[in-house]
């Protein structure tokens, strides 16, 4: 309560001590006085309101107390509490002197504990700006330092890759090439070489300095490296040399010819010049000298014009003929060992002629075109990776140096091969050779060598159109034969169809490792001319049965041949099998219709009327029933014997011919059967006859007495 009325301005304003206490905080007090009556009165509400609330108040206002007398008593309790405290503070007034003393000296204290803290800030900032000046000055000290790093290394590579030591200098003028550490110095001056020639496009000054020593030392290099190569390369002139050992000296010092390559390309071209002109001349004089000797060793009598399928046997040629059968020549028709040059041979040594002729060895063509090719296309592996290898060509540059090589050489084969397969009349050959192009090309290709490709186009351009004229003028000899100007014709396989088989069969045997439409195109073209040819010859006999047993035998003796002389079933076997199983038909319906031909024709005849149950057709044939029982039950015995002994005597191959009796006699028993059923049909089960019929248990007993096993 003494709290709100000490600070109630109505109250101070009414006392003259209170007035005396405002003056001391508000001079101007009439301002004070004219301030408070117009804040009160606004506020005055609000403060009684606010000392209503007060819990004094409201307790005083409880217990009924006048106010005026409670502020008194209020007054004077704080009068006295003022009182007591202004006694206290004169009794401690030397301590409160003493203190005011201490906290001035504090003050003082303090004032200069700021001014040094002030000394202290004001040095740090100074110190902070220091630090940062010293650390951009690190700074920029470290960039210079490793620039200057940077510098001494590239300077100190600069003059360790431009200074030419004595030691190289001394080796390239008095070392021999072949020295071991003339070849390290040279790879060191190469290396100053390309390092000098790539500053010196950055006008770098120290190049001038070294440049003339390094000139020096490579024109002294260059000289001795195209003297030491030219050497190499001269020794390839002399007689009887092996020049793969040249070879592979240069391939050794193959970083000679990249030096003069990088450095004086007008020297790296005359060695690769002298290198061409020299070994061309050393292959086209080794393989024309080999491919002339070999000629020397080849069968003297070679098939020529007349040696055609259709042409006339040797053999039976007239008293006066002046054409002799020669003992070594190879054969025209049959292909024998020869098809060895495309397997067991094909990488076999090459023919020696000179120790050929010693031992009077004679080859026919295939086996001098292999060996001589085989000889060619092995050096053309090798030289051309030399030539890949040592001049560091690739691709067409390669493919263009190898031509140089071995451009002369190569037309002196196909000059050689041109000239010898005008005149040749050996399909068989020719065509053996078309398979080994194609088995060298592949060899060849798996050494990834193509530098012979053109040249293989080449020559199968020459051999492929001869070997289609050559089969061709075999197919015409057999078109224009005349069958009736030919010797006796027996029915026997003629001597011309056999020829034909072993010929066919031997293109059909060669054909098969490497398919060629060309094959299958000539040899369908003669086959036609053969089958007509066959059927021309059978026109020549007048008894049916003769014509088929002559068809039966030629079919046979060329199916024989040609499935023994190849692997896989052919189209010229499976036509010939279809006219042999066509002959052999209608030949046993021919053997048989001599014996049987009323039984034969009678079932024939009759069988359909059964079959349909034709009453009145079969009582029409009533009468002929008797007689064929008796006839068949008294001669099918002598009957078998006969087709028996007539078979057998008519076909050359017996296995063949038992296979036609097993087959004629199978169909006797069939035909026999079907009369059987005939006759158990109800229109003929009331005739007395049937009870004489023979069993066929019988004639199948009989029939198994003439199987042969094999």
């Amino acid at each position: 309560m003494a709290d709100v009325a000490s600070e109630n301005p109505v109250t101070r304003i009414d006392t003259a001590e209170d007035n005396l206490g405002l003056e001391a905080y508000y001079p101007d007090l009439e301002d004070l006085q004219l301030l408070a009556s117009e804040d009160w009165l606004e506020n005055v509400g609000e403060h009684i309101q606010e000392n209503l609330e007060d819990d004094l108040v409201k307790e005083a206002l409880e217990k009924g107390v006048d106010l005026r007398e409670y502020a008194k008593s209020i007054e004077k309790d704080l009068k006295s509490a003022e009182d007591q405290s202004i006694s206290d503070h004169i009794k401690e007034s030397a301590k409160i002197a003493e203190l005011h003393t201490q906290v001035g000296t504090c003050e003082s204290v303090l004032e200069r504990m700021e001014d040094m803290l002030h000394g202290f800030q004001h040095a740090l900032s100074s110190i902070s700006s220091e630090i940062q000046n010293l650390q951009e000055q690190s700074v920029t000290m470290n960039v210079k330092l490793k620039n200057r790093q940077a510098v001494k290394g590239e300077l100190s590579q600069l003059i360790d890759e431009m200074a030419v030591q004595e030691t190289t200098i001394a080796v390239i003028l008095e070392n021999p090439v072949t020295d071991r550490e003339f070849i390290e110095q040279l790879h060191e001056l190469n290396h100053k070489i390309k390092f000098i020639r790539q500053h010196s496009f950055n006008d770098t000054l120290a190049c001038r300095d070294v440049g003339d020593v390094v000139q020096k030392l490579k024109v002294k290099a260059s000289s001795k490296i195209r003297e030491y190569l030219l050497q190499k390369v001269y020794s390839f002139r002399k007689p009887m040399s092996n020049y793969e050992v040249p070879q592979g000296a240069m391939l050794k010092s193959r970083f000679f010819y990249e030096f003069l390559l990088s450095n004086e390309r007008r020297v790296a071209k005359e060695v690769q010049d002298e290198y061409v002109d020299t070994v061309s001349k050393v292959y086209f004089s080794y393989f024309k000298t080999y491919v002339s000797r070999l000629l020397k060793v080849q069968y003297e009598e070679a098939p020529d014009k007349d040696d055609l399928i259709a042409a006339e046997d040797t053999a039976k040629r007239g008293f006066f003929s002046t054409k002799t059968t020669i003992k070594n020549r190879a054969s025209t028709f049959t292909l024998g060992s020869r098809a060895s040059v495309l397997t067991t041979d094909l990488e076999a040594p090459v023919i020696v002629p000179h120790a050929a002729q010693d031992n009077n060895k004679r080859f026919s063509f295939e086996n001098l075109f292999r060996s001589e090719h085989f000889a060619f296309m092995d050096n053309s592996c090798r030289e051309f990776l030399f030539l890949c290898d040592f001049f560091l060509v690739t691709k067409s540059a390669a493919q263009e140096l190898f031509n140089s090589v071995l451009g002369k050489t190569i037309s002196m084969f196909i000059k050689h091969v041109s000239s010898y397969v005008s005149d040749c009349y050996d399909a068989i050959a020719l065509l053996l050779c078309i398979h080994i192009v194609g088995k060298y090309r592949l060899m060849m290709q798996s050494r990834e060598v193509h530098a012979l490709n053109q040249y293989w186009d080449t020559v199968l351009e020459i051999l492929w159109p001869r070997f289609e004229q050559i089969v061709h003028l075999h197919s015409q000899s057999i078109k224009n034969c005349d069958v009736y100007a030919l010797a006796s014709i027996d029915v026997r396989p003629h001597y011309i169809t056999r020829r034909y088989a072993e010929f066919s069969g031997a293109l059909v045997a060669i054909n098969e490792t490497s398919p060629s439409r060309i094959v299958d195109k000539v040899l369908a073209e003669m086959q036609e001319e053969v089958q007509n040819f066959i059927l021309r010859m059978a026109s020549c006999f007048n008894i049916r049965k003769d014509q088929l047993i002559f068809l039966i035998n030629n079919y046979d003796m060329m199916l024989s041949v040609i499935m023994e002389r190849t692997k896989d079933e052919s189209k010229e076997s499976d036509s010939f099998q279809h006219l042999l199983n066509s002959s052999i038909q209608e030949y046993i319906e021919e053997v048989l219709s001599c014996h049987f031909l009323a039984l034969m024709t009678f079932v024939k005849q009759v069988e359909p009327f059964a079959d349909s149950g034709h009453a009145e057709g079969l009582k029409k044939s009533e009468n002929r029933v008797m007689p064929l029982v008796k006839s068949f039950a008294k001669n099918w015995k002598n009957s078998l014997e006969g087709i028996n002994q007539e078979i057998m005597n008519a076909f050359t191959n017996f296995k063949n011919g038992t296979a036609i009796l097993q087959g004629a006699l199978t169909q006797l028993i069939q035909y026999y059967h079907r009369f059987q059923k005939i006759l158990s049909h109800p229109s003929y089960k009331a005739l007395p006859v049937r009870s004489e019929m023979v069993n066929i248990h019988n004639v199948m007993v009989e029939v198994k007495k003439y199987k042969f096993n094999f």
